[in-house]
């Protein structure tokens, strides 16, 4: 009796979080940046590290902005990085743009970002400043949109969601899959009721005076979630984070399934280290294995009934994230398994993978990374 209960109950659960998910993502589409108010000039910081895939393409989408007065600060650690070149680059294609290439290898903490961070950031002349990931392409309109809201006082810090963009076959697609398909949309459900903790490193914008008051950059240069940080420690003065309209687009360019695993794994366990509990029972929220569990325990016309339309519902998410592609359709079983077996890896252990350097979070139950020995 109990397992003929239990599949449809876990089927139920799928669909749900699936239909609210679902509603979260094309309420999303409805909202319009209400903030408006005197722009005021920009401090665009773009730490670099490695000729990426697509850097230039990428870094020239920031070069292009339609807003009054700006500034670029390229930093990097090494004179012989790749990144150095393409960054010259955009300096000579545009002499009129204001471009600052600061090149230091002072390390102040673990997280090799943030160094890169503190050592650019005496170039910044503005009083606002925004922060993208080298990885990340934008709108013309872009500065325009997210700045917007740092005329409002009472906004600490200002972030936008990404979608995943394949650059590399096969496992650059699942790359993307992973943002699409489950981060993003998580990300927007919360949003809907209310939760306001999002900020990501593709986009965050503060006031320089915000970013003083919370010690500056030195205050995350031990965390690996420095992005979320920066949205937490303002938020404990009592500032709010808000969550732009504008989307950007960053590159999933993966090129095995050892890169693949690294990368979401370090999410994974970051995540888990900033909310333990919530990140325990992540595995309701993985649509395939939840639903073949649930058809497995108890094939009863009622599961099975609620199975389909979890089903449905799964590809209906899909297709709203995603253009259609009746081959990555094939992939979303693999991709939600496969998110299911890093979850449980990622309930134990602490080390990641981040640029080709071996991190270790201290095992004490936060993010705060433990120096290299």
């Amino acid at each position: 009796m109990l397992s003929e209960l239990l599949g449809p109950g876990l089927a139920g659960i799928s669909s749900a979080y699936l239909a609210l998910t679902l509603f979260a993502v094309m309420w999303s589409r409805g909202r319009s940046n209400d903030y408006v108010g005197a722009a005021q000039p920009i401090s665009l910081l773009k730490p670099l590290h490695g000729d990426e895939p697509h850097l230039y393409e990428n870094l020239k989408t920031f070069c292009v902005q339609d807003y009054r007065q700006y500034q670029i600060v390229f930093g990097l650690h090494r004179e012989d990085d790749p990144a150095l070149e393409v960054a010259r680059r955009l300096q000579r294609e545009f002499p009129r743009l204001d471009i600052e290439i600061v090149v230091s290898a002072q390390r102040h903490g673990s997280n090799p970002k943030v160094n890169n961070l503190i050592n650019l950031l005496p170039k910044a002349r503005h009083p606002w400043l925004v922060m993208a990931d080298s990885d990340v392409s934008v709108t013309p309109y872009y500065l325009s949109v997210v700045s917007a809201p740092l005329a409002d006082p009472s906004v600490g810090t200002v972030t936008c969601l990404y979608r995943g963009r394949a650059r590399a076959g096969l496992w650059s697609r699942l790359g993307a899959a992973f943002i699409n398909d489950w981060f993003a949309p998580s990300v927007l459900l919360t949003q809907l009721f209310g939760v306001q903790k999002y900020c990501a490193g593709a986009t965050l914008a503060l006031r320089a005076e915000v970013l003083k008051a919370i010690g500056g950059f030195e205050a995350v240069k031990d965390q690996l979630a420095d992005d979320y940080w920066l949205g937490e420690l303002p938020r404990r003065l009592g500032l709010c984070t808000v969550l732009s309209p504008m989307r950007v687009s960053t590159d999933a360019a993966e090129r095995s399934f050892a890169e693949l695993w690294a990368h979401d794994l370090r999410w994974m366990r970051t995540n888990r280290s900033l909310a333990p509990l919530g990140f325990a029972f992540l595995f309701v929220t993985l649509a395939t294995p939840m639903l073949g569990l649930a058809l497995l325990l108890s094939p009863v016309p009622v599961g099975i009934a609620l199975v389909a339309l979890g089903a449905l519902l799964r590809v209906g998410l899909h297709l709203a994230q995603n253009p259609l592609r009746f081959g990555d359709l094939l992939l979303i079983p693999v991709r939600d398994l496969l998110l299911l077996a890093q979850w449980a890896v990622a309930m134990s252990g602490g080390a990641v993978d981040w640029r080709g350097q071996r991190l270790r979070m201290d095992g004490q139950g936060s993010d705060k990374l433990r120096p290299r020995s």
